[in-house]
This record gives structure tokens, C-alpha cells and sequence, in this order.
């Protein structure tokens, strides 16, 4: 084995802008009672801070800050967190949630099947670490990309990034791990490139390698682009590409040289 790579899954495999990100500016705008609707640069700026990887949380926390300007108090909003988690998903996975019949129906893919077997034809091994729950990351590997059985570590399974222990427990369960074999994760958020700063502080013996993908509502604009991948690097990326397919066998073995 040369390398394993673990891969986040929302805008890293599928592009989550027009459902992940939408449903939370639905939930935000049906929570502030269409005060307000959160833009892409305003989703950016709190997914930046680098502690937002949970989307709910990430909802519940831009209605609390609406209100907060207004000069009200998080106690006197009083949110109700499941309601928040009930609407996001009504939206996201659909009003017969089984069925996947929400925005997740329509996420294109920003990777192919023969890219995951030309990493195991060239004896590198991969598996996931999503903050998505497991139900929506299997829809998409295994329904969509039809891989067989990878390795998934979900939002049920690990405390949420950047604590590392879901990248972690993801490489356990890939045969054959010794400790000497690089490990590349390959994450869009800041919050990604802490888990790879994080899993280097406490496993400093094995080579970590962070790779920042741009999610592609950030190419729309060369300015946004620099931008955010300035803030990837600035969280830890060694590299930041367009594309996971641009981390080629070539690109791989020029990074753990």
C-alpha cells in the first residue's frame, strides 16, 4: 500500500450548493420569519470559522445571530433545535426522507467510479469521513457512485471535525495500516484542514497530507476563488485543487516525497 486517502464527501464528491447549503438558507429564512436569507458568501464566511460543520448547527447558529443584531437575546428567541433539524431535513432529504426525494436527488457528482479504481489498481486504499449522516453519504457512494462498501465513518459515528477521531477510526478499518503509510484528506472547509492540523498534533508520526478542494460555488469568480483557497492553505492545506481528480498517481507520489 502507498497511501490512504480519506475524503470528506459535501463539495469534495458532490456539489451541495443548490442542497445542503440551500436547505440551510431555507431554514434560516423560515426561522426568521423571511428576515432574512443567507447568500453563498455568507454561508463561506461562517463555515470559515473553522467549528460549523454540522449544517443544523450551522442554521440554528445563523438565526440566533439575525436576532442577536435586532438586540435580542438567545434566550428570549428560545429555538427549538429539533424543529430546526425537522425542517432542514424536509428539505434536504425530502418529505419521504427513504425515498431521498429532496434537493439530495439533484447534487451532481464531481467525481467518476474509475478514479476510486484506478487509486486501488495503484495500490492506494481510501475510505470517507463526512459530517453527513450516514444515510445521505451512503446514498451518494454507494447508490450514485456504485463503489462497494467503502469505508464510511458519518455524522453518528465521530465527534465533529475538527476533532480528527472520525479520519482516525476510517483508517482503522482499512487493512494493512501501519503507521508509516501517508495519509492524504481531502476536505473544502476550514474545518477540514484543522482535522488534518489536529490529527498531525496528535499522531505526529505519520505523514498527514491536507489537500483543500474548491467547491465549485466559490470558481464562479476568480476573486472568490484566491480567496478561499488562500483561507484553505492558511488552515493547513499543503495543496488546494479545483477538482479531487486533479490529485493524480503523479500528484500523490510528488506529495509524500
Amino acid at each position: 500500500m502507498k497511501a490512504i486517502i480519506i475524503f470528506d464527501i459535501d463539495g469534495v464528491i458532490r456539489d451541495v450548493g443548490n442542497s445542503y447549503r440551500k436547505a440551510i438558507s431555507d431554514t434560516v429564512e423560515h426561522f426568521t420569519d423571511s428576515g432574512w436569507r443567507p447568500t453563498m458568501e455568507d454561508l463561506d464566511n461562517l463555515k470559515s470559522e473553522g467549528i460549523w460543520n454540522n449544517d443544523w448547527e450551522a442554521s440554528q447558529e445563523l438565526v440566533y445571530r439575525y436576532f442577536e443584531a435586532m438586540d435580542k437575546t438567545r434566550e428570549e428567541v428560545g429555538l427549538d433545535y429539533d424543529h430546526i433539524v425537522e425542517f432542514f431535513q424536509k428539505r434536504y432529504r425530502g418529505k419521504n426522507p427513504q425515498l431521498f426525494d429532496g434537493y439530495i436527488a439533484d447534487e451532481p457528482l464531481l467525481v467518476s467510479p474509475s478514479y476510486f479504481e484506478q487509486l486501488v489498481a495503484n495500490n492506494i486504499a481510501y475510505g470517507f469521513f463526512s459530517g453527513a449522516t450516514r444515510g445521505s453519504a451512503e446514498f451518494t457512494i454507494k447508490h450514485r457512485l456504485k463503489l462497494d462498501n467503502p469505508v464510511l465513518v458519518a455524522m453518528e459515528d465521530a465527534p465533529s471535525k475538527p476533532n480528527p477521531q472520525g479520519m482516525f477510526d476510517a483508517i482503522s478499518q482499512i487493512k494493512s495500516t501501519p503507521g508509516n503509510i501517508p495519509v492524504f484528506y481531502l476536505g473544502d472547509t476550514v474545518a477540514d484542514m484543522y482535522t488534518v492540523a489536529k490529527a498531525k498534533e496528535v499522531k505526529p508520526e505519520r505523514n498527514w497530507v491536507g489537500v483543500g478542494i474548491l467547491p465549485p460555488h466559490v470558481q464562479l469568480s476568480q476573486t472568490r476563488q484566491d480567496d478561499y483557497a488562500q483561507k484553505l492553505m492558511e488552515a493547513g492545506a499543503e495543496i488546494v485543487l479545483s477538482n479531487v481528480e486533479k490529485l493524480d498517481l503523479q500528484l500523490i507520489a510528488d506529495l509524500i516525497k
